[in-house]
């Protein structure tokens, strides 16, 4: 299966299939030859970027320890003398073969490589598969703030390996789902149920739905994306559960997964009844929903949020599932509903 996405930077294909990083027919669009940089973690099987390194002349393998942690100023220099080094020009091309983090970081270091060399991800986790496959961000964490220093840079292709999934960690699946249970209750109903259908005997019953899964919500994140790319408007609905994700994010400094965390932060953004069924399902999935952490810490997170002005922050609210809002709040409203439903009290 191909979805096609069109930005103003031009077009490029996510091809979903079991078995495509061994399949030859994956990389015809790709040029073989030059010299091709590619990013993964220690996380991620060593076979699997040993499988694309396969189908190109000159590889360089680069491994990074797997985790949040890893997107910072020094592996984004790491990558950057690692091209210099290996005197890698305009014409050479670098692939993620990792998760989102491995897809933010190396998609930033092509985006500023000689102003830009072309830029692959193969995505090895869910959460990869159903959102950052998709969109064009790439960035790096800095002073403690996620993703506050990046660009937009799609890629010149996606390939999602649904096999992939096989040898992923119960965590790491389950913090993939919370972001196609957030497309789902912004956007897409029936997406919803088949998530709930999904997790009765969850993981065992999960393979089956799995890629008609990643691809409604990545149906989702194309529309929403082609409409509004450089995220002026629309585009804020992917923010779901962000806002106060990030900054609990932050706060466990990267002891919760980014999915987990966007779980966290949608159960104080929607109406007490989508409440009551989102936590239903994230507790299926084997997801956190309590959390500890300052409110004041929290108020700190969420003003330096790239989301705020002024204290004021544009935030994405589901009052029924497939349906959303946007609504302007202060930081000081969403630190303390946080803390009051995720602590079970304004903690100080």
């Amino acid at each position: 299966m191909d979805i096609f996405v069109k930005t103003p930077l031009g077009g490029y294909n996510v091809l979903i299939n079991r078995g495509a990083i061994e399949n030859d027919e994956s990389y015809k669009d790709i040029p073989r030859g030059g010299k091709t940089l590619i990013v993964t973690d220690d996380g991620v099987p060593k076979a699997y970027a040993k499988a694309v390194a396969s189908h190109f002349s000159s590889p360089v393998i680069v491994t990074l320890p797997q985790g949040e942690r890893s997107k910072n100023l020094e592996n984004y220099a790491l990558l950057q003398k690692t091209m210099c080094e290996h005197g890698f020009t305009r014409g050479d091309k670098a692939i993620a073969a990792g998760g989102g983090v491995i897809g933010d970081l190396c998609g930033f270091a092509a985006a500023t490589y000689m102003r830009g060399i072309a830029f692959y991800n193969f995505p090895t986790t869910f959460l990869a598969d159903v959102d950052s496959s998709i969109g064009g961000k790439t960035a790096i964490d800095f002073c403690g703030v996620k993703n506050i220093v990046g660009a937009f840079y799609p890629p010149c292709k996606g390939v999602i390996d649904t096999r992939v999934l096989e040898t992923l960690p119960a965590r790491q699946l389950s913090a993939g789902i919370a972001e196609s249970i957030k497309m789902a209750a912004t956007s897409d109903k029936e997406l919803f149920v088949l998530l709930e259908t999904a997790a009765e005997g969850y993981p065992d019953s999960f393979a089956p739905h799995a890629e008609e899964i990643i691809a409604r919500s990545l149906s989702i994140k194309k529309a929403v994306v082609e409409a509004d790319f450089s995220e002026k408007g629309l585009r804020r609905v992917l923010n779901f559960g962000h806002t106060a994700g990030h900054a609990v994010e932050s706060e466990y400094e990267g002891k919760l997964l980014h999915g987990e965390c966007v779980g966290l932060g949608m159960l104080p953004m929607c109406s007490p009844a989508v409440r009551a069924r989102i936590e239903k399902l994230l507790l299926a999935y084997d997801l956190p929903v309590r959390a500890k952490f300052s409110k004041n810490d929290m108020l700190q997170f969420l003003r330096h949020d790239k989301k705020a002005n002024a204290d004021e922050i544009t935030a994405v609210y589901v009052d029924e599932i497939g349906s959303f809002r946007f609504q302007k709040e202060s930081a000081e409203e969403i630190a303390a509903r946080s803390a009051e439903i995720l602590c079970g009290g304004t903690k100080q």
